[in-house]
């Protein structure tokens, strides 16, 4: 396809559906709000929708294989087309996508009326085509170095087959599937903040003469994403081994040293590239009370998985969203006031949830206003975002 008829094709399709990051990204934020919600109400009220989830597990599910799906996905399919030089996945290939995903949403929230083996194909369906779009249009492009990013993203379908085998009554290990999710979710997070975070850095800070510049990549990244993967990993399988536990302390260490090196200090007076380094700090505290968890230190396991989900995940996600949606769709690269908004009500959500852990005469209420606060920051990016996904591009 030449330059022109590249035009032409654009033109053909709505704006909505040029690139992946707009029906994907505007289907994250909707999803992170309406499900929590939906799990609040079940929680407090003690009721369930029919699903053959239970109601917690439904809630760990609809997070990992739902909203940080769809996210990963609108990430993946506008980075793509940047690593390949190839056009974005756009038009009918792209709804089908969307379309694929809404349906697993759909089949999760109802399963318990329909067969198991149609829930679950309805579900995994997005995954496999996903995995196998990301992996042609790298091929294609002859992107070897990319190549890696397909076995997290492959790992995620595993672990989201294994968490429904375990609903049916399969005979699988225990937990095994959301642990596996979550671990890979981190693992990408960790791989892809080194190429980002410390970038987008530079590229601020080389603007202001006399300010130092974040640390090349070095063995010190080896090192802080090695101990981390493989304690991740380790805690997925064998989540009472306490040896892994030191294993994630070090890495909790040493990815707070590789995070130092980025100079996120120096980025105080943008928000818009602070909040990564925000994002990435919470995985490292994350990292650090799990191991100690695992250790048998006084630490809730449930505070540590939230200082990952609520904390890393769920920043990073509006970080990375909020700052890919405003690059491409020509917005000033500097965070509005509704954008300091949402990432200011992600982060005390973060923190109330986290603290919900550890104050048992509190848990309830905290719970309660966290939740809240989650579903203001995410309602606050489709609100101030959902324009910008949905219409075309602004003139620069």
């Amino acid at each position: 396809m030449d330059h022109r008829d590249a035009r032409s094709h654009k033109r053909d399709v709505p704006a909505f559906l040029t690139q992946g990051f707009r029906p994907f990204f505007l289907a994250a934020g909707i999803w992170a709000a309406v499900a929590l919600a939906l799990w609040i109400v079940m929680f407090v009220t003690g009721s369930a929708v029919p699903s053959r989830f239970d109601p917690l597990t439904w809630h760990i599910h609809e997070m990992l294989f739902g909203f940080v799906m769809a996210a990963i996905a609108g990430f993946l399919l506008t980075a793509i087309p940047n690593w390949t030089g190839r056009l974005p996945v756009s038009g009918g290939p792209l709804a089908l996508l969307a379309g694929l995903w809404l349906l697993g949403r759909i089949a999760c929230l109802v399963s318990a009326l329909v067969p198991a083996w149609i829930a679950m194909a309805a579900d995994l369906a997005f995954q496999v085509a996903l995995v196998g779009v990301v992996t042609r249009e790298i091929v294609v492009g002859r992107n070897w170095r990319n190549l890696p990013i397909v076995a997290p993203v492959s790992i995620l379908g595993i672990a989201n087959l294994l968490m429904h085998l375990e609903a049916d009554g399969v005979a699988v290990p225990s937990g095994l599937g959301w642990r596996l999710g979550l671990a890979g979710v981190v693992v990408l997070i960790s791989v892809m903040a080194g190429r980002i975070v410390p970038s987008f850095t530079r590229n601020w800070l080389a603007k202001r003469p006399g300010t130092d510049l974040p640390a090349g990549h070095s063995w010190i990244d080896r090192l802080a994403l090695g101990t981390l993967h493989a304690g991740l990993i380790g805690w997925a399988f064998l989540p009472t081994f306490r040896p892994i536990g030191l294993l994630l302390l070090l890495g909790a260490a040493i990815n707070l040293w590789r995070l130092l090196r980025w100079r996120g200090f120096a980025t105080a007076a943008e928000p818009l590239l602070l909040i990564l380094h925000v994002g990435y700090a919470w995985l490292c505290l994350g990292a650090a009370l799990l191991g100690a968890a695992l250790l048998g230190v006084d630490v809730p396991l449930s505070a540590a998985i939230h200082a990952l989900t609520a904390g890393a995940i769920g920043t990073m996600i509006l970080a990375v969203m909020t700052r890919a949606t405003r690059g491409h769709v020509g917005r000033e690269l500097s965070a509005d006031r509704v954008t300091v908004l949402i990432y200011v009500l992600v982060t005390l959500a973060a923190i109330m949830r986290v603290a919900a852990a550890f104050c048992a005469t509190w848990t309830m209420p905290l719970l309660i206003i966290s939740a809240i606060l989650w579903i203001a920051a995410f309602a606050g990016f489709v609100l101030g975002y959902g324009p910008m996904l949905l219409l075309p591009r602004s003139p620069r």
